[in-house]
């Protein structure tokens, strides 16, 4: 872990690290807020994940959470969304596959499976490089996200069930085998047979038997996404009600998919939050 910039706010630090990834194969950014309250001791850790065409910047400077998580004594982690650099693959005529947008999964076709194994990063890699070199809480963690992010953040509290304390969302892809985004991206990096993608797919995870205990969603009812059948939230509470799974789906009145409906709930987010990891 390298620093690369420190910016102090709300008594805490909000530092950014790059590192040579062993699961990735080049060169990760990130950026963690540590709150005041790690001068002092270990803390708890949010993870936050962010969406398409996002890096670990977006969320840091217009989610305002640090404010919060100041109040509650929490470190947020806010990793990027893909491996980067002119040795990654991409595809430069589309936003939604390939650099910043990893989906969160462990790709398996080529070009892609020797860096995009954004899964086993998020999970694994990156908690224990953390956990060894800051103040951290050992296995203190709970997981949230946006969109693509927010998709990552139920799948990987739904196969990793006791990694997390809880789990929440903003406008997450619910259900992405049925969905347009994540049909083109699940395609080039898990292949053709669809039923390797199951287990990348909340609603689908749900139905298989995967479970936490709650999972918090906030959604615009004006979100354009929404609109075009991309999110697909009402298949992931179908899902839940088949299976007994506790959810609260928070239809939220004229807020779009944007940071500014992000700002208006994410001190909610943490305060939810803050109560499970401090439980």
């Amino acid at each position: 872990m390298q620093k690369i910039e420190s910016i102090k706010e709300f008594a805490g630090f909000l530092n950014r690290y790059v590192h040579d990834s062993s699961t990735c194969h080049c060169e990760m950014t990130f950026s963690v807020y540590l709150p005041p309250q790690a001068e002092a001791g270990k803390v708890p850790t949010l993870y936050w994940l962010s969406g398409l065409t996002c890096s670990d910047d977006n969320a840091r400077v217009k989610a305002g959470a640090q404010r919060y998580a100041a109040e509650q004594g929490i470190a947020l982690v806010f990793p990027d969304t893909s491996p980067r650099g002119d040795e990654v693959a991409d595809d430069v005529d589309r936003y939604d596959l390939g650099q910043g947008a990893g989906f969160y999964v462990n790709a398996t076709q080529p070009p892609w499976a020797t860096h995009y194994q954004m899964y086993e990063y998020v999970t694994r890699e990156l908690p224990a490089l953390l956990e060894a070199n800051l103040p951290l809480l050992p296995g203190i963690k709970s997981i949230s996200g946006h969109s693509m992010g927010g998709h990552g953040a139920l799948i990987c509290a739904l196969k990793n069930p006791t990694s997390y304390k809880s789990v929440s969302a903003f406008s997450p892809i619910c259900n992405p085998t049925r969905c347009g985004w994540g049909i083109g991206c699940f395609q080039a990096y898990l292949g053709d047979d669809s039923s390797t993608w199951q287990g990348y797919d909340a609603t689908a995870l749900v139905d298989a038997g995967a479970s936490v205990t709650d999972i918090l969603i906030d959604q615009g009812a004006a979100d354009e996404f929404y609109d075009e059948r991309q999110l697909l939230p009402e298949n992931l509470r179908a899902a839940c009600e088949r299976q007994g799974q506790a959810l609260t789906l928070r239809m939220q009145a004229g807020y779009d998919h944007s940071y500014h409906f992000i700002a208006t709930f994410i001190g909610e987010h943490i305060a939810y939050h803050a109560r499970a990891l401090k439980d």
